[in-house]
């Protein structure tokens, strides 16, 4: 197997690992003496209701719907009936289909009994895909902050804690409307750490993060916010200052599919080829040319011999790194983080050889593109030079899709129908 083929199989091996119809019926609970209905958003709500439907008890019933991000829905099998309707929406910055699922969502589960059970179905994505703003927040006013979270360089615990207190279907709200009905969600983690909360901002999980911490995280990131907003935010605070009394919860919550499974099928895939594999952290942040500047001096230290890791291994990584776009550069180009690492890869790396790389999102999707990822060679810097392309130049403009497209080394899978955030593997021959 050459290092590119051995390189997307891990790929391959990792988005199996979380893929929906591999692992959700473990996970399934027992029917209720009631109704069933099924609920959830993010990138992999649609193949997670396909899998809840292949693999539900014959003979109960289940209702419900979920929405998706826009292409996301996997092909239906034939004679399967429609059991649990799939909406579609807009992601990273939500659209009216967003806030239609919402509400959706919780006419789904209003006026339900305590024989009742709702199955809640999450994954990464659900915090664009479910939006609620709280009374007084536009749904453009919305928009406009995710836009600004997505390009100030915030980490996703940040975000979703604001988005948690922007809504009224995150945080926990969701399943208060469920009540007095038990709530069952299985989730496919895609944050670093696993905490459910984190994951689509928790409409199921109750609230861990104070109004107060999100006056404070607006601040400091430079979000620009509507004056009703920051009176409701304070208005918030003051209430959650003053309200010491317990919350009840009749709910429990499943992780199906983590980063941390999908990186140990992606080292057994590399075992299997005869190769050493390390996975160093299933839960790295940073600015991504910082964190690709890292990985690059391990992978060098390794090809010569200065690290306790052997070669030929495998160097896997996972979590969530961000990039900071910078407001003053003038035609920015286009790409995500998977792309903007591979860049910072191949420019640290300065054409070592015996080093490959493949970095890309387990969603299918970098950014907004159509490329799940990148990959790095040993002789990236020589053909880019070759093609008249500049690293440096693609770097500062974030372009990171077209530096990769010109030289033939994007990543594309389409849509995965999971979502298990940053996947990066460094292979030293």
């Amino acid at each position: 197997m050459n290092p590119r083929d051995l390189l997307q199989a891990m790929f391959l091996s990792a988005i199996g690992r979380a893929h929906p119809r591999e692992v959700i019926a473990t996970y399934l609970p027992a029917p209720p003496k009631g109704r069933t209905v099924v609920v959830g958003a993010g990138k992999a709500a649609a193949a997670m209701a396909l899998a809840v439907e292949e693999h539900w008890q014959p003979g109960y019933a289940i209702s419900g719907a979920v929405v998706t991000r826009y292409g996301h829905v996997p092909p239906r099998p034939h004679g399967l009936s429609h059991r649990i309707e799939v909406l579609e929406a807009a992601h990273p910055v939500p659209d009216q289909a967003s806030v239609d699922a919402a509400e959706r969502m919780l006419s789904e589960v209003a006026g339900l009994t305590e024989n009742d059970l709702v199955l809640c179905l999450m994954s990464g994505g659900a915090s664009s895909l479910l939006t609620l703003p709280v009374e007084g927040l536009s749904l453009e006013q919305k928009q406009d902050i995710n836009r600004q979270l997505l390009a100030c360089g915030a980490n996703i615990k940040d975000m979703n804690v604001i988005r948690r207190h922007l809504s009224r279907i995150k945080g926990g709200q969701l399943a208060k409307a469920c009540a007095p009905a038990k709530v069952v969600t299985l989730a496919i983690s895609d944050v670093p750490g696993d905490d459910p909360s984190v994951i689509g901002s928790g409409p199921t999980i109750p609230c861990t993060s104070s109004p107060g911490e999100a006056l404070e995280l607006l601040k400091r990131h430079g979000i620009r916010v509507p004056g009703s907003v920051l009176e409701h935010l304070e208005c918030e605070a003051r209430a959650h200052a003053a309200d010491a009394s317990p919350s009840t919860w009749n709910h429990n919550v499943s992780l199906i599919a983590t980063p941390w499974k999908s990186l140990q099928a992606a080292a057994e895939t590399a075992r299997q080829a005869g190769f050493n594999a390390h996975v160093l952290s299933d839960s790295i942040e940073g600015e991504s040319r910082e964190v690709a500047k890292v990985h690059a001096e391990i992978a060098r230290a390794v090809a010569h011999g200065k690290s306790s890791l052997q070669r030929p291994c495998v160097i896997l990584s996972g979590g969530e790194t961000t990039v900071t776009v910078n407001p003053l550069v003038p035609n920015r180009g286009r790409g995500g983080r998977a792309g903007e690492f591979c860049l910072g890869l191949a420019l640290t790396l300065k054409g070592e050889p015996n080093i490959w790389a493949l970095a890309a999102d387990t969603d299918g999707i970098d950014g907004v593109e159509i490329n799940a990822g990148a990959l790095v060679t040993p002789d990236t810097v020589a053909r880019s030079e070759l093609a008249g392309l500049s690293l440096q130049h693609h770097l500062d403009r974030h372009d990171s899709y077209g530096f990769f497209k010109t030289l033939n080394d994007l990543v594309i899978t389409g849509p995965t129908h999971t979502n298990v955030n940053d996947f990066r593997a460094i292979l030293v021959l």
